[in-house]
């Protein structure tokens, strides 16, 4: 069985490696990005987040 901490480390990965050829748009455009870029920007800021929740997990803080 998958674990939940496995699980939210696999998120990130997949939307950044599996998922990008399927958003891959130039339009729409979300802050003026195309949204591809948009798509690797906002991944870029919630990966820190699951790995906080992993963290979390582990009851490391």
């Amino acid at each position: 069985m998958v674990s939940l901490r496995a699980t939210l480390a696999a998120i990130p990965i997949a939307a950044l490696s599996v998922a990008v050829p399927l958003v891959n748009q130039v339009e729409p455009r979300v802050f003026g990005l195309p949204f591809v870029m948009f798509w690797i920007v906002a991944w870029g800021f919630a990966a820190p987040v699951f790995l906080w929740a992993i963290g979390r997990l582990e009851r490391r803080w």
